[in-house]
């Protein structure tokens, strides 16, 4: 993909991003959200997670075509080194490689933050969505059978794991995303 930009995101994306998750919402199972949330919504969203973890936006030619984030895992103290990722790109530009950027960015940042542990929830089957993951380094730890309901069908969940960093007896907490620096 030629001519992308990524950065931080800003709740002046807000908007564009709930264009980019509605088709997700409306049209296809990834996500088990009924109904597309408000700008509103999704900027509590970006204040919450990016307030902690890498919330980034790719653009090209200034329009955002996807966006990437870490979020908690778990809401326990013993958790905090490992996060759920996310990667959601407008329609237009999926297969084009875009994920893989968001992907690696956000690895790289988490990495910086001492993040050990990328969890991964995909509906099952998403042949696409598996793939990457494989293709990235994760490995299927789980999968629960029908345990989402939505478009009048039961889902299959599988969750896929990556380590991306050393686990040790002594492990340092974590920074706040307000604490490395990110080159873009």
């Amino acid at each position: 993909m030629k001519n992308i930009k990524l950065r931080f995101v800003n709740l002046e994306d807000a908007k564009r991003l709930v264009e980019i998750y509605s088709y997700y919402v409306e049209e296809t199972n990834i996500t088990f959200e009924y109904t597309v949330p408000t700008v509103e919504d999704f900027e509590n969203r970006i204040s919450e997670i990016s307030s902690k973890y890498p919330y980034i936006v790719a653009e090209q030619n200034g329009k955002i075509i996807g966006y990437a984030y870490a979020n908690t895992f778990k809401g326990r103290a013993a958790y905090d080194w490992t996060v759920e990722s996310s990667i959601y790109l407008d329609t237009n530009v999926r297969g084009l490689g875009l994920g893989e950027i968001l992907h690696d960015k956000l690895v790289e940042i988490l990495r910086q933050q001492g993040i050990l542990t990328i969890e991964a929830c995909i509906t099952y089957p998403n042949e696409r969505s598996e793939a990457f993951h494989i293709k990235k380094g994760y490995e299927k730890v789980a999968h629960f059978h029908k345990v989402g309901y939505k478009f009048e069908l039961w889902h299959d969940v599988v969750w896929y794991e990556k380590v991306i960093s050393e686990h040790n007896t002594i492990q340092q907490p974590i920074k706040l995303i307000k604490e490395i620096i990110v080159n873009f």
